[in-house]
């Protein structure tokens, strides 16, 4: 299934390569950015909204579905708010993470940790506050028979790792046969030792696996979900009795960072566990996902303001704010998170005129930092703006503090349809705040300065 991301504005007439124009042109007559402001994030309100609108309808037809959103994709307390007021749960996977899920109003009912390395204290807190929690091996099971209150109303899981391969990105493929995550369903003896352990605990009544996310197929995911199926199967034919009760499915759908377009889509990966696993949706075992790049991706961008440009060796470098600290993964791995690029002049219009093959660098002292190479865009000059399309999450919401770079803000909006063609582009843009920026004196509390005297020995 194929849409574009402007199907939310009226009529989804809007041509997709304008979608964020006015909202561009709006930021830079508001100084959101400018000189004040040379880097910021934002985010589609209304997009976020449609986009989780798809997910609800693709499962529509699933008698019991709770769908979580991965905190890590936007760990942002006003994001997280926005899509508990959707109606989804969170999923989360370190104790800063359940902080920020518990202060955007998720009920603990609706949040689930995942962590392949949790604490002691960690535990501890999920089974006080009763959100769920997802086992990352044995040994974290035997942890949890030791701090377990029989009156916890978390649900508690097992992730398994089903073995199934990886995608093009190994970094982002969870179900290799040697990765971190998980208990290795395929090596000697793993089956037989999980069964036991559903056996050995009664509270015990949830699977939870996750294939991968970006770079892995549909039918790479659908595979692992369906070994999953067919263990719980197993599990309760073993045992007797109805020991699993729900799936973890975790989430992964992939996203296109190519064009404008939604593929694949909610549908199409419901589709794919349909065929893979038939039963899955028979309603034997409720459902929780964990979805997160796929519903906020294509609803944000990052906007640049270009400080200078040059020629060096015959290319043309445009240097503008938005590198490395903010866009971490494109400059680290620039073939597998390759971003479009949008080109707008200094009062936030779409730049015209003959193309021109320009590298787009960041502000971090390394030679790496660079956020596209070679591309064709009408020539950049200072005081323009750049546009990193597709950053809605991962990007401006988690940054690297490298070179003390301060974080930027982060704005949602949302863009009033115009009276006259319907676009959805001619009508007021307004903003809200969804994160300052950091401040120097943000940067220098958060660098140590209350305790800068603490290595200096002094006499007396």
């Amino acid at each position: 299934m194929t849409q574009t991301t402007s199907a939310h504005h009226q009529g989804g007439t809007a041509p997709p390569a304008a979608r964020f124009d006015a909202v561009v042109r709006a930021a830079v007559g508001q100084g959101l950015l400018g000189e004040g402001g040379p880097v910021a994030g934002f985010i589609d309100t209304e997009g976020v909204r449609a986009s989780v609108g798809a997910l609800h309808d693709a499962f529509a037809a699933t008698p019991e579905v709770l769908h979580t959103f991965a905190a890590k994709a936007c760990s942002l307390v006003p994001v997280l708010r926005l899509l508990a007021d959707c109606g989804m749960g969170c999923e989360v996977a370190s104790p800063g993470e359940l902080r920020l899920a518990m202060e955007a109003g998720f009920a603990a009912s609706r949040v689930v940790l995942d962590s392949p390395a949790k604490t002691r204290e960690e535990i501890r807190l999920a089974l006080a506050l009763g959100v769920a929690v997802n086992a990352d091996s044995l040994d974290e099971l035997r942890r949890i028979d030791a701090l377990r209150n029989p009156g916890t109303a978390s649900v508690l899981g097992l992730r398994v790792n089903p073995q199934v391969g990886g995608g093009s990105i190994g970094p982002m493929s969870t179900a290799t046969d040697t990765s971190k995550f998980g208990v290795a369903l395929r090596d000697p003896g793993a089956r037989e030792a999980i069964v036991e352990a559903f056996r050995e605990r009664p509270w015990l009544t949830r699977l939870h696996t996750h294939v991968g996310s970006q770079g892995c197929p549909l039918e790479l995911i659908a595979d692992g979900v369906a070994r999953t199926y067919e263990l719980a199967e197993e599990i309760n034919a073993t045992l007797g009795v109805r020991r699993v009760t729900s799936l973890d499915i975790g989430g992964g759908l992939p996203v296109n960072f190519t064009d404008e377009t939604v593929r694949p889509g909610y549908a199409d990966y419901v589709a794919a566990l349909t065929a893979a696993a038939p039963g899955l949706f028979s309603g034997r075992y409720s459902l929780v996902t964990e979805f997160g790049r796929s519903l906020l991706a294509k609803n944000g961008f990052i906007g640049a303001r270009v400080e200078y440009t040059k020629n060096a060796g015959g290319r043309r470098i445009a240097l503008t704010h938005a590198g490395a600290q903010t866009a971490t993964r494109t400059v680290l791995m620039p073939d597998a998170w390759p971003l479009r690029i949008g080109a707008f002049g200094p009062d936030g219009t779409p730049k015209t005129g003959p193309s021109l093959a320009q590298d787009i660098a960041g502000p971090c002292c390394f030679a790496g930092d660079v956020v596209a190479y070679g591309r064709e865009l009408p020539e950049l000059a200072e005081d323009d703006v750049v546009v990193l399309y597709d950053t809605g999450a991962y990007y401006f919401s988690t940054p690297w503090a490298y070179n003390s770079l301060p974080r930027p803000a982060v704005y949602g909006f949302r863009a009033v349809a115009g009276p006259e063609d319907g676009s959805g582009h001619d009508g007021p843009v307004t903003f809200t705040t969804v994160r300052d920026a950091q401040s120097l004196d943000d940067i220098a509390a958060e660098s140590g300065l209350a305790h800068a005297d603490a290595l200096i020995q002094r006499d007396g």
